[in-house]
């Protein structure tokens, strides 16, 4: 492959969503990513075998027993030749597995490493994206659901790979810098921010309080509307009238869909509802 990462070593031991979203991206980048897989594998390859082989196309993955001396011992052989390591285990685990931030620096100067933990506030505490996005106020406790996303770890997967190329570009520039850590807590408060300040919190202009910036009932299913900025709006106003709320309810979604590309209006079905 060829980009920006093309030349250059990744070994990756992170499994489950954010270390192999991290390492696909890293790939795309043009990089050779290794991941290093235990016994019992990847649970994702389990939970969605088709996302797995999607992330790890192109990649090779090794099975390696990390617990064992020979494992360690391989894992060295590989460190020795790459340019990142990516871990997404507490810092406790690693220490265990001879792979504390010390003994690497030591040992291997030149490798950058890039650290998911759960929480930079608390690495050792345990945690998954569901957690994560309850304590950032992503879930409503007045009416709680399931997320639709896994918002945290996919944030944390596009943070993990933006201090990659951090890294891997500081060093071709001669700084010293070797490591940095992620969070997926502090990737869920991060995505928080708009209802935090009060943007899309209840009565906040992106909460659906305003008629332009909300979902709205169509004769059958329902869309998302957007005009927010002036000329949106004035055209939003010139198609549908000063209720749009009535006017939207007397034809099907793929009315107002076509409609809202002729006349260039930010407009989508629900979940692809009146298509076909």
């Amino acid at each position: 492959m060829t980009g920006v990462l093309s030349g250059l070593t990744v070994i990756t031991l992170a499994p489950n969503v954010p270390g192999p979203l991290a390492a696909a991206s890293l790939r795309d980048a043009g990089a050779k990513v290794v991941k290093i897989e235990g016994p019992a594998g990847d649970p994702l390859a389990q939970m969605s075998p088709e996302w797995y082989a999607e992330l790890h196309r192109g990649i090779d993955v090794q099975v390696i027993d990390l617990k064992t001396e020979a494992g360690r011992a391989a894992l060295d052989t590989l460190l020795a030749g790459a340019d990142l390591l990516l871990t997404s285990s507490r810092p406790g685990a690693l220490t265990r597995l001879g792979l504390s931030p010390e003994r690497l620096g030591r040992d291997f100067p030149r490798l950058c490493r890039v650290t998911i933990v759960g929480d930079t506030r608390d690495p050792e505490a345990a945690g998954h994206d569901l957690t994560y996005q309850a304590e950032a106020g992503l879930i409503d406790p007045a009416q709680p659901a399931m997320p639709r996303t896994l918002m945290a770890d996919l944030m944390g997967s596009r943070e993990a790979y933006a201090a990659a190329l951090a890294l891997l570009l500081g060093r071709e520039r001669g700084q010293t810098e070797r490591e940095r850590v992620v969070g997926l807590g502090d990737a869920a408060r991060f995505a928080a921010a708009p209802y935090r300040v009060g943007l899309t919190a209840p009565g906040g202009l992106l909460s659906g309080a305003y008629d332009n910036y909300r979902l709205y009932q169509t004769a059958d299913g329902w869309i998302a509307a957007a005009p927010l900025e002036p000329h949106f709006a004035a055209r939003w106003t010139e198609t549908l009238g000063e209720d749009a709320a009535a006017t939207l309810r007397t034809q099907p979604t793929a009315h107002w869909v076509a409609l809202a590309a002729e006349r260039d209006l930010p407009l989508a079905a629900l979940d692809g509802a009146g298509e076909g």
